[in-house]
């Protein structure tokens, strides 16, 4: 497996990396526990030292599996977690109730550290910005945590160019995700320049658009409603079947490089910047070894025009998230 550096930072990771969101929650069914482990003990063996994963996956169950899966080579890997939820009127967390309260930060720090069997966590992200809480106020408090050996590196998600200069004042910002991929290229207006010119990371998260750029899906599929994609408007019958045009791209180009179109679109991914890092989720090993074998995917110069070419004429239609998470978007 190639390796990678968020920007200046010194944090290296395999050059892709390995979303455990859905081993835990949003797709329908949930997947086995020890067959979710056995998977990421197999992305080790094959080279992945990067892990994704969140107290509000779950909720912090998910932390509780990666933690469990990586215990034998915990010195040998990176987790990245998150903050920034608060629990809701029934005093569960609530990932549409954001808390990121100096306080807050402090208390949930110790239940990931706890769930995650570590006693310093690598790249600790803010899940999303509070807009109630100064950001420089979110940054001076993972300062705190950096200083005490708890936090290795600070990380935003969803933050918007603005943001991440204003936090990287305080603390400096090892990388940032959000979603990216070729059919969601707003990161490349501001934020991207933005990580360049600041020498910072970025960690695109659903790089395959929930599954919907391997051409596994279509206007046909149905989702059960327990499937986060059963509420999202871009996964709509209607606006897959408009969608699809993206998908038929990247299935002619994987035919001619005698690959597949999810490979194709990681490939595209990684030839951006240096400094990317995708975290395709998987439960099946089959698709995990799938996506891993993109980093050895080349795209030519010539093929990444056409693709630029092709993508910049589609208007991929429908929201990306159910109303009342897409209004907690930083961006």
């Amino acid at each position: 497996m190639q390796k990678r550096q968020f920007g200046n930072n010194n944090l290296e990771v395999s050059a892709i990396g390995l979303g455990c969101m859905g081993m835990s929650r949003s797709f329908d069914p949930v997947p086995n526990r020890q067959e979710m482990i056995a998977l990421i003990r197999k992305a080790f063996d094959l080279g992945v030292t990067f892990f994704d994963t969140a107290e509000v996956y779950g909720p912090y169950v998910n932390e509780e599996l990666v933690g469990e899966a990586l215990a034998p080579f915990r010195d040998q890997v990176v987790i990245a977690t998150k903050f920034g939820f608060g629990s809701d009127s029934s005093g569960r967390l609530n990932p549409t109730v954001l808390n990121s309260q100096p306080k807050h930060i402090q208390h949930t720090v110790e239940g990931s550290l706890k769930r995650l069997r570590t006693e310093t966590i690598d790249l600790y992200y803010q899940h999303r910005v509070d807009p109630n809480v100064p950001i420089e106020d979110v940054a001076g408090a993972v300062k705190d945590l950096i200083q005490a050996g708890k936090v290795k590196h600070f990380g935003l998600s969803e933050a918007s160019a603005s943001t991440i200069r204003r936090a990287h004042k305080v603390q400096t910002v090892t990388a940032v995700q959000s979603e990216y991929s070729l059919w969601w290229r707003l990161p490349e207006e501001t934020v991207i320049p933005t990580l360049q010119e600041l020498g910072i990371g970025f960690v695109p998260f659903s790089p395959l658009g929930k599954g919907f750029l391997t051409g596994k899906i279509n206007d046909k599929t149905t989702f059960n409603t327990s499937d986060l994609r059963s509420r999202i408007p871009r996964f709509s019958s209607k606006n897959m079947k408009v969608n699809q045009i993206l998908v038929d791209l990247l299935g002619e180009i994987a035919e001619q490089k005698q690959t597949t179109p999810g490979q194709i679109a990681l490939a595209w991914l990684l030839a951006q910047k240096p400094w990317i890092v995708p975290i395709p989720g998987t439960t099946k090993l089959s698709r995990f070894e799938e996506n891993i074998e993109s980093v050895n995917v080349e795209l030519s110069p010539a093929d990444l025009q056409e693709i630029k070419n092709a993508a910049s004429k589609v208007e991929v239609l429908g929201a990306r998230y159910p109303e009342e998470q897409d209004k907690l978007t930083g961006l």
